[in-house]
């Protein structure tokens, strides 16, 4: 069923019917692999400060064996009561490769191989791993249905990462009277506890009655109400909490993203307008990890840490705060570097960044295909400036766009090029390139232009089951997608993991390649050609 036009009068009277009012929540973490659930922690926080007197629990079914879950939540339903439960889904696409499966490999062997036995397999493999995602989705709806038989007058909440993307289908499949939250969680859930007497946020609903409406988000929450986690208090509600302890743990500093790049959904979830956190909770937050619970390693959890001008200067002032707190710990994040200074990039070292992760392809004209926003030539002289400060510990992690609409062979060419200059200055076996192929979202630029080429059908659904679209959504298209396929192939069977990684070995054998390849075929049709 399709959402109806939003009316704020008939929404307000659905949601406050039968709602006395919230008095405690539970939170389900959906399973996924083993990552911090940093989003549903600062909601909660967040929630316990504006109304502590609502009891809340957290419970990661991450965390529990899968033959256990369903018996786990039944007990946790029980045993509290909650009227209010918040379901959060961070996966749903069946081809993001991730450490539970690796779809990359499956299509990569299936359209590529040229042993027959490999692509006889890679569809067994293909299979099996849609059967995965197929019997995942009905499990997590099915978590919900159990909220509803067992608490029928229980409210449910569902957002997070997927639902984000894919809220609008996911919404038909949820029980009546559930709220489907899109993007940014705090200002919604808090309106959701109130009763939705003052609504916030972007969110679908499906009433008593199974209508669903929809509300666009009009405001924007402002993160300087989100001061630092009192992780003693989650804790006391997350007795998983400690598990997490020796990971990556995930702190916030901002929301919002004012570039456009043709395949990211990041300006549309979080807003085109950078917010950002009070620098001494960013600091507090970060203290508190490292010298009372021993974190030793953070990941900064922002679209980018550090992007534009004002941003740059957001983020020194987040590293005075670490630096006047002496905390001990390693840290990483995605970066854009072109408003680096000196100064910030001896802070940088100086506070512990272990990493320098972004994206990077070796082409003004790829950056500008894919209307990434920033100059080569200006992330290149940034690498020298990190190298000039004593950046030459740090691994440099480079996330390349291969195959990307524009890219030609003589870009290709460039690209290989600039990674052997990056070599030169930290040393081959500091620089890991990570090579991936953009994944077509629903509602991105990219995805309307391939629509409008043929590449996709224009009704094809973004979840579907059917392999030959989901292994298009990997978009790798012909004639450079054969050439980059066999050779991260070769890659994999001849690599030796204690002396070369894969990236760089792939992108060897792509250089040894590239000379022999037919020259007639020379570009993927570029984004605004």
């Amino acid at each position: 069923m399709l959402p109806k036009p939003f009316t704020v009068g008939r929404l307000i009277r659905n949601m406050l019917a039968d709602n006395p009012g919230t008095k405690s929540i539970l939170y389900v973490r959906l399973p996924c692999w083993k990552i911090y659930p940093g989003g549903v922690i600062y909601v909660a926080d967040y929630i316990h400060k504006q109304r502590p007197n609502i009891a809340q629990h957290l419970l990661d079914l991450a965390l529990v064996a899968p033959g256990q879950r369903k018996r786990v939540l039944r007990n946790k339903l029980q045993e509290l009561q909650p009227d209010l439960v918040a379901f959060s889904w961070r996966n749903m696409q069946s081809f993001g490769p991730h450490p539970e499966d690796d779809a990359l490999d499956v299509v990569m062997k299936f359209d590529h191989s040229p042993h027959l036995w490999d692509r006889l397999k890679s569809v067994k493999d293909a299979v099996r791993i849609i059967g995965d995602y197929v019997l995942s989705r009905l499990r997590n709806f099915g978590y919900m249905k159990m909220v509803r038989r067992l608490l029928p007058e229980a409210r449910i909440v569902v957002g997070g990462t997927a639902v984000s993307i894919f809220g609008k289908h996911v919404v038909t499949k949820c029980p009546n009277d559930t709220v489907v939250v899109i993007g940014e969680g705090e200002d919604a859930m808090l309106s959701i506890v109130d009763g939705l007497t003052n609504p916030k946020g972007e969110y679908f609903y499906k009433d008593k009655s199974g209508t669903v409406t929809h509300r666009i988000r009009s405001e924007d929450f402002d993160l300087r109400q989100l001061t630092a986690v009192d992780f003693p208090y989650v804790e006391s509600i997350f007795p998983s909490f400690r598990e997490y302890l020796g990971d990556d743990i995930g702190v916030h500093t901002k929301r919002g993203c004012p570039f456009q790049c043709h395949f990211c959904l990041y300006n549309k979830i979080e807003g085109a307008q950078q917010r950002y956190r009070d620098p001494a909770e960013i600091g507090k937050e970060i203290e508190v990890l490292n010298q009372r619970y021993g974190v030793k390693h953070i990941w900064f959890t922002d679209a980018q840490f550090c992007s534009t001008r004002r941003s740059m200067e957001h983020v020194e002032h987040v590293l005075d705060e670490m630096l006047a707190r002496q905390t001990r710990v390693s840290w990483s994040g995605y970066l854009r570097l072109n408003y680096l200074t000196p100064s910030i990039a001896q802070k940088m070292l100086a506070t512990g960044m272990c990493s320098v992760d972004l994206s990077f392809t070796g082409s003004q004209e790829v950056i500008d295909h894919l209307t990434l926003g920033y100059s080569l030539e200006q992330q290149m002289e940034a690498f020298r400036m990190l190298k000039a400060q004593g950046h030459d510990k740090q691994k440099v992690k480079l996330y390349i766009p291969l195959n990307a609409p524009g890219e030609t062979m003589e870009t290709l060419r460039r690209t290989i090029d600039k990674i052997k200059e990056i070599y030169g200055l930290f040393g081959r076996d500091q620089v890991l390139p990570f090579i991936f192929f953009i994944g077509i979202q629903p509602g991105t630029p990219v995805e309307k232009l391939l629509i409008e080429r043929g590449y996709l059908p224009p009704n094809y659904n973004p979840l579907t089951l059917n392999p030959f679209t989901i292994k298009k959504l990997l978009y790798n298209p012909k004639p450079l997608g054969k050439l980059i396929g066999r050779a991260y192939l070769e890659a994999v069977e001849s690599l030796d993991p204690s002396s070369e990684y894969i990236g760089r070995l792939t992108l060897d054998i792509i250089e040894r390649n590239l000379p022999t390849f037919a020259p007639e075929l020379v570009a993927s049709p570029a984004l605004n050609s």
